[in-house]
């Protein structure tokens, strides 16, 4: 029997996140997610009147097509995608995957290769600026692992967390995106070193309440390129490119990371900063606040939305509002969290104190705290 709660989030996917209707063209993208489960989004897609394209792909497969893949290979794969994207209206990716480091032996200068040749055209040109998408993981096992969880216990913790009161969480999010959008100077205070200063004026803030990510729970906006000075420690484990890296340290001189360093991932952190010459300035920085998540999963999607925390991205801009235009073929969402058991921290914009110790300060913020995001919940 299907769970009834793989219904509702379908029917999240395809009514809030991506909004579909009659005459959509939807492609949904899964990796290693159960077929029954991806049978349901289906029926769900098409009962809003869309047309539906389905993609089934594996972690393992991939890992196969990427060991000796050429630049020859990416691009005529990037060039079929491209095409088949350009035609799709709507996009609902589905990620799963029994093992979060298939990709860890793919060496590092094939990784970037296909992040240029694939991942710009497809993702960042097409996929992100030309149609209505969404992008969620799927509970496993080795995800509830990951989270240091029973996976009975994980699967009622991921099902609260992705379907939550989104209504809410935009309501209390729009004095935040309207502060942002006035804002000149951020400045970041943290344990030790951790002292990073940026501008966004004219920038702009976008609040994401489900409409891309499941979960969600972050109001995102960029550095001016060339603002970001300081020294910044990052406090999170990050998974990226099938790697995993922790104590993440950045020395940042005119927007340019010219200092990286990740204890014995330094070589590799490096390799991925020299990807291209986006990779080593910054394409978003974002405060979180989803009331649910509140430790680290190594799971971008969802660690980036811990209540309390912020992430900084080098790598690739979205679109305004929130963008500043920086180009690259990597988008990493590094994390801190801020709340007083991981060392605190403090928020400033324009020298006035807006979050601390993972709590917003401000009146007109206090809504977005997880006691009020969480209500009713």
């Amino acid at each position: 029997m299907l769970d009834p709660r793989v219904t509702t989030l379908a029917e999240l996917l395809c009514s809030h996140s991506t909004r579909l209707e009659q005459g959509d063209r939807v492609l949904v993208h899964a990796f290693d997610v159960p077929q029954e489960a991806v049978a349901e989004v289906v029926r769900v897609a098409r009962s809003f009147g869309a047309q539906v394209v389905v993609r089934l792909e594996s972690n393992r497969v991939r890992r196969s097509l990427l060991h000796g893949m050429t630049e020859e290979n990416a691009a005529l794969i990037a060039e079929v995608e491209k095409f088949e994207m350009e035609r799709m209206t709507a996009y609902i990716a589905l990620r799963g995957g029994d093992n979060a480091f298939e990709l860890a032996d793919v060496p590092a200068p094939t990784m970037a290769m296909w992040s240029r040749v694939y991942a710009q055209p497809v993702v960042f040109q097409t996929r992100v600026p030309k149609t209505k998408w969404v992008a969620l993981r799927w509970p496993s096992a080795s995800m509830a692992q990951q989270a240091g969880m029973p996976t009975e216990a994980f699967e009622d913790f991921y099902f609260r967390v992705c379907t939550l009161d989104y209504a809410r969480m935009r309501k209390a999010a729009e004095p935040l995106a309207e502060l942002m959008a006035k804002t000149d100077e951020v400045r970041i205070v943290g344990p030790g070193e951790t002292d990073l200063r940026f501008s966004i004026r004219g920038i702009g803030a976008k609040a994401c309440s489900g409409e891309r990510n499941i979960p969600d729970g972050e109001c995102f906006t960029a550095p001016v390129p060339d603002s970001v000075e300081g020294v910044i420690r990052f406090n999170t484990v990050s998974l990226y490119q099938g790697q995993e890296f922790s104590d993440i340290r950045y020395v940042v001189r005119g927007g340019r990371i010219v200092e990286a360093e990740a204890g014995a991932m330094t070589a590799k952190l490096n390799e991925i900063l020299d990807t291209d010459e986006g990779a080593r300035r910054f394409g978003e920085w974002s405060l979180g606040y989803n009331p649910h998540v509140l430790h680290p999963m190594r799971d971008t999607l969802f660690d980036e939305k811990i209540a309390g925390s912020f992430h900084l991205t080098p790598g690739n801009s979205y679109n305004p509002p929130g963008g500043n235009g920086n180009v690259s073929a990597i988008h990493w969402d590094t994390v801190m969290i801020q709340r007083p058991e991981y060392g605190g921290g403090e928020i400033w914009f324009d020298g006035v104190l807006v979050r601390k110790d993972g709590r917003f300060v401000l009146p007109e913020l206090e809504g977005l705290n997880p006691e009020h995001l969480a209500a009713g919940a």
